[in-house]
């Protein structure tokens, strides 16, 4: 969670190498692709309450996320969000270095014409907190997508999360408030 594609597919080498002495990607690569988009066709909803959470923010917007840029768009897509973002929908596709590393939210925060101070970014994940506060912003942590456990919130706030936020109805009441 907030790597790269290109990052993730360097793990799983290194890893098969590791444990297997030898390189899997040509066998691995295109079957687990194509059950990733076939889980995300058949399973990916959109969590509770973002879309009002989202349809609150006044302010300039952007997806700036480790997806890779045609994923990022299928995902949107999918649970109805394309709309609320683009043109400003970033993929670590289109910086030299992904998450960890701030490029990402710079470049984000570069194509809204608003400086890194005035960003707040909302991450599930340790990289992305990581990446926000290296850009000099605000950054919410969130774990409101049913994929963190109890210790999630500990680890977005120790990596530096201002405050954590438990949903998208948390996250639009702290909307209004800015």
């Amino acid at each position: 969670m907030g790597t790269s594609d290109a990052a993730f597919w360097e793990a799983i080498e290194a890893d098969a190498q590791a444990r297997l002495g030898r390189s899997i990607a040509g066998e691995l690569r295109r079957p687990l692709q194509d059950a990733i988009r076939s889980a995300f066709r058949e399973r990916l909803t959109e969590v509770p309450g973002a879309r009002d959470a989202i349809a609150t923010v006044r302010h300039p917007k952007a997806v700036a996320s480790s997806s890779s840029a045609e994923g990022l768009r299928t995902k949107l897509e999918l649970v109805g969000h394309w709309t609320y973002f683009a043109p400003h929908v970033y993929s670590a596709d289109q910086v030299a270095h992904a998450k960890p590393a701030p490029d990402l939210f710079l470049h984000a925060a570069r194509m809204l014409n608003v400086a890194p101070s005035d960003c707040l970014v909302i991450e599930d994940s340790v990289n992305g907190v990581r990446a926000g506060r290296a850009a000099n912003m605000r950054v919410w942590g969130f774990v409101g997508g049913g994929h963190h456990d109890e210790e999630g919130g500990d680890q977005l706030r120790s990596a530096g999360a201002e405050r954590v936020v438990g949903d998208w109805d948390e996250a639009r009441r702290l909307f209004e408030s800015l």
